[in-house]
């Protein structure tokens, strides 16, 4: 059974995240509270968002439409915990996405490379000043964490050709597109537009950071 205590040190915990602007509590709260349902992460974080609406968030999350039926419910058997997507309990856990984290050593020129020459947005960018950021494009999202000096050293890197992350698209002349563009926009390039042995086209972007990005289609 809950602890009220415990669930009140979690309700000023989200309150306090909210003030800070900490934005995976964003679509916590679009999970949970319907007014905020249509909201971007942004909005949400920007709206009036008071203790008593952490207190509700709590309360919805432990089956209870409410703070007071919550605390009125804790003497009684709690009802089963509700998921904010469905009333059932899927037979199995389905991942929707994934999300690579690149390290770079700075935030602010790791998201102008990304957004200026590799055509993607800022989805969000976190703290004072930032230390993590998240850019996208389309369905691609990419997690950028600031470190203070490169944690693998380059020629080894180059050498094995590690890459920090992979994005396809649907179609052979969809690559060859986007190596355009990218191409016209002055990046560099790790490996030009190329077709593989194994059916492919692929070309790789090299970061600021060395980070090495591959981008892939089929090859007809």
């Amino acid at each position: 059974m809950p602890n009220l205590e415990n669930l009140k040190k979690q309700a000023k915990l989200i309150l306090r995240w909210h003030r800070e602007r900490h934005y995976p509590v964003a679509a916590q709260i679009r999970a949970y509270l319907p007014r905020f349902q249509n909201m971007p992460d942004a909005e949400i974080l920007a709206a009036k968002f008071k203790l008593s609406d952490a207190q509700e968030m709590i309360a919805r999350q432990h089956g209870f439409d409410s703070w007071r039926a919550l605390k009125t419910g804790l003497s009684k058997t709690p009802p089963k915990v509700r998921s904010p997507q469905s009333k059932s309990v899927p037979a199995n856990a389905t991942i929707v996405g994934a999300e690579p984290q690149l390290l770079v050593t700075d935030i602010k020129t790791s998201c102008e490379f990304f957004c200026e020459k590799l055509g993607f947005s800022l989805v969000f960018s976190y703290g004072k000043p930032p230390y993590y950021a998240q850019v996208g494009r389309d369905a691609a999202r990419l997690n950028l964490r600031c470190v203070e000096r490169p944690v693998i050293e380059s020629t080894v890197r180059d050498r094995e050709e590690l890459l920090s992350a992979s994005m396809t698209v649907a179609t052979a002349d969809e690559i060859k597109l986007l190596f355009l563009e990218f191409q016209a926009a002055g990046v560099a390039f790790h490996q030009t537009l190329k077709k593989q042995a194994w059916g492919a086209k692929n070309f790789v972007v090299k970061d600021p950071d060395g980070n090495l990005l591959l981008f892939a289609g089929p090859a007809n």
